[in-house]
């Protein structure tokens, strides 16, 4: 795992040129504190830099940028191609010779004999690369399919800069960074800013499944992998067989991804939440290992929030070398500060505070860590399937004048008044209900009822602010990918089209986001077995009877996890990764948020209008209503915004 950064463009002496991409790297060491390399085309114009986390073959003959035995490719590389074994006896075999064994070298040769497109389709993996052609002059920037690796570009003048991060763009002596406004709309939305989008009007992320090409005269794009074609079933194999083939087929496909996965040359481990994703992970790298599997998780004394002694359980009956931390309101809040550094641009999902802390305690122990994430989207983990299938199915027969009277009816009675009915009630259901928020969640179903469509019911249910425009200030919120899929490969509306969105947006833009700046930030390689694209185009050939059934998600997982764990150990309600972050906001984070939040410096600043932040503020501290996640995002803006202006985060109060 690596950082990369460079750019390509005339106007700067050899010497000028070196200094800048020195300190482009630099500013992205922590993605790579084990060596910095760089190389420089003073006809072509074009600067590499390299990052090294030593991996694999941590000999010099892994060192970057590394040059193709031709001559003709020199390229910096970010991430892991699993299949580089498999590849480099195919290389052999066409007389291919190598002086060590890293992928990065296998990648090289491919791309001199079948072309940097055929040879993309071929890897198996995580990755960003930047490629840069001798004898064509042009610079390739390639990300993987599912958006594990980011990758930043950004034209500015006659250069065009690329990065890992924003702060290694941020670090050329010709960036201006100027905020999008309508980017920032759609940050609102979703708390995260969706690809192709940044922060910045200037920069843009290189699309998951895409190689984009820079030419003297402009760019182009070229997509190698396309999970709408998967989906739609134009590219994954046909899967025939009875209900347990099928099963036998699906973990013999994660076994093989999960040996290719552990394959490293320095110490490994794995991310164990004791729930059903990161078991089965652990379970299948138990069954492959001839010594206890390193496993990691962070507890936190607020029930509500800990899953520890449920990952105690499983690894003590997996029998791995478990390593457990509680962690203190007061270590977890002394991670805000840190947030806008790790994450550079606004991000705004509150499972980023225990992420950094399990991956920070990771790291003491190992270099490389195994992850369940993906499992919900390729499996249908995700409660809002269950909801949006069968509220929809109900609501598209009614007429849209009893639906708006049914929302009316509901935000006519407050939240508070809502909770309280509900605790007057004899039902256990109904008191359970109300101590999760009862109120909150009918007013959330007001607006489903009021949606005119099942487009509009699912951005509702994914919706942070439901109106941008009236947050943002001159903000227009952007056509995203979500709102311009004209043809989507499955009938809107149903279990696989939100499944497809989740994992065509949420996943790469918000939790490999978070997963990657988090654990980069403290030199930690995350590998996540279920988003191997070939674990993927299986999955979605799997029948979504195996995924959803019996009001359960993730079926065929649960039903292979049962080979290896006791049901008793996994079987419980979903618990989110997260932090108490609506109690803290009335307490020990509140003169922070306060001051943040506050109507005078939205107003100053200019990008919040105040009145609606204000009020969800005032209603939080009441209790009138539970509004932490749009607060949340509000703030996580504020303090990137902060920074962004002064340079430092302020620290007080936290």
């Amino acid at each position: 795992m690596c950082g990369i950064a460079g750019y390509f463009g005339p106007g700067h002496r050899a010497d000028e040129a070196r200094a800048i991409v020195e300190r482009m790297t630099t500013a992205i060491r922590h993605r790579g504190p084990d060596d910095a390399g760089h190389w420089l085309d003073a006809d072509g114009g074009v600067a590499l830099g390299h990052r090294r986390l030593s991996i694999l073959d941590l000999s010099p003959a892994g060192h970057q940028p590394m040059h193709s035995v031709g001559g003709r490719f020199v390229i910096v590389f970010n991430g892991e191609v699993y299949n580089w074994k498999e590849l480099r006896a195919e290389e052999e075999r066409y007389g291919a010779r190598f002086r060590g064994h890293s992928d990065t070298e296998v990648m090289l040769s491919m791309f001199e004999r079948i072309g940097v497109l055929e040879s993309t389709r071929r890897f198996a993996g995580m990755f960003a690369f930047a490629l840069w052609d001798r004898e064509r002059h042009e610079l390739h920037l390639g990300r993987d399919r599912l958006g594990e690796k980011p990758l930043y570009y950004s034209r500015v003048g006659t250069s065009l800069l690329f990065g890992s991060e924003l702060k290694a763009l941020k670090a050329h002596p010709d960036f201006r960074g100027e905020i999008d406004r309508d980017s920032l709309a759609l940050y609102t939305r979703f708390n995260y800013v969706p690809a192709p989008y940044s922060i910045y009007t200037n920069v843009r992320k290189v699309e998951p499944g895409t190689i984009v090409t820079v030419h003297a005269t402009g760019t182009s794009a070229q997509v190698f992998w396309s999970l709408s074609d998967v989906v739609a079933g134009r590219a994954r194999p046909v899967l025939e067989g009875t209900q347990e083939e099928l099963l036998e087929g699906l973990e013999a496909r994660l076994r093989a991804t999960i040996a290719e996965e552990m394959l490293a040359d320095v110490p490994l481990g794995a991310f164990l939440s004791g729930g059903i994703d990161s078991s089965l992970i652990v379970a299948l790298m138990q069954a492959q290992s001839t010594r206890p599997v390193r496993t990691f998780t962070i507890g936190f004394n607020e029930a509500a929030f800990n899953e520890a002694e449920h990952a105690k359980a499983v690894a003590k009956h997996l029998g791995t070398d478990h390593t457990e931390l509680y962690v203190t309101p007061e270590q977890a809040r002394d991670v805000i500060p840190r947030l806008p550094a790790v994450y550079d641009e606004p991000m705004a999902d509150s499972s980023q505070i225990p992420t950094f802390l399990v991956s920070e305690l990771a790291r003491q122990h190992v270099t490389v860590a195994l992850s369940g994430d993906g499992g919900d989207e390729m499996f249908g983990g995700y409660s809002r399937y269950f909801v949006g299938r069968r509220i929809w199915s109900k609501l598209r027969l009614m007429p849209a004048w009893l639906r708006s009277a049914m929302a009316a009816g509901i935000r006519s009675v407050s939240p508070a008044a809502w909770e309280r009915t509900a605790l007057r009630v004899p039902s256990p259901l109904l008191r359970g209900l109300a101590d999760a928020q009862w109120g909150d969640r009918m007013h959330k179903l007001a607006g489903v009822l009021s949606s005119p469509s099942a487009g509009a019911m699912y951005r509702r249910l994914i919706s942070n602010w439901q109106h941008p425009e009236q947050i943002v200030r001159a903000g227009r919120e952007r056509e995203s990918f979500i709102t311009s899929q004209v043809s989507p490969p499955q009938p809107e509306g149903s279990v696989e089209w939100m499944m497809f969105l989740d994992a065509a947006t949420y996943l790469p833009d918000d939790i490999m986001v978070k997963v990657d700046r988090a654990s980069m930030a403290v030199s930690l390689e995350s590998r996540a077995p279920f988003l191997d694209h070939r674990v993927v185009e299986y999955a979605w050939g799997l029948p979504t009877e195996m995924k959803l059934r019996d009001g359960q998600g993730k079926w065929a997982l649960r039903r292979i996890l049962d080979r290896f764990v006791p049901r008793a150990l996994t079987e419980r309600p979903k618990v989110g990764f997260g932090v108490p972050i609506d109690q803290w906001l009335r307490g020990p984070l509140k003169e922070w948020a306060d001051d943040l939040l506050g109507a005078d410096r939205l107003s100053r600043e200019g990008y919040f209008d105040p009145r609606p932040i204000r009020l969800a503020w005032d209603e939080h501290q009441s209790g009138r209503r539970n509004r932490q996640y749009e607060l949340w995002n509000s703030l996580m803006f504020q303090s990137w915004l902060e920074q962004e202006t002064t340079g430092a985060t302020t620290t007080r109060s936290l």
